[in-house]
């Protein structure tokens, strides 16, 4: 069974890329995620995101990113106040742009 940890700061015998701020890229996975645990990742971290965890990512880029969805739903003009909620879509755009400091530890696939 794989488990999941925390990256931390001083966890140098991996690549694991430290930042002092919010938007730059935390954690570059050791090998490549199967989708399993690429599941497991985001579905942990959008239940973080729900119960009210900081976010990894910038308003300014989340924005961006769902900016024709918030334009859909909400109007032109209400676009640019209104937030993205859903916190599984938050979850996979940090996934997607490796801002999520949780990895799987490959020591202990036997």
């Amino acid at each position: 069974m794989r488990t999941f940890r925390w990256v931390e700061e001083h966890d140098l015998s991996r690549n694991v890329a430290t930042v002092t701020s919010l938007g730059e890229k935390m954690v570059k996975p050791a090998r490549l995620h199967t989708r399993f645990e690429r599941a497991r990742i985001i579905g942990a971290r959008a239940l973080q995101i729900g119960m009210g965890a900081p976010l990894y990512a910038k308003e300014e880029d989340l924005r961006e990113e769902f900016k024709a969805e918030l334009i859909s739903l909400y109007g032109l003009e209400e676009a640019s106040v209104r937030f993205v909620l859903d916190p599984l879509k938050i979850a996979v755009y940090e996934y997607d742009n490796e801002l999520i400091p949780i990895d799987i530890d490959p020591h202990l696939d036997e």
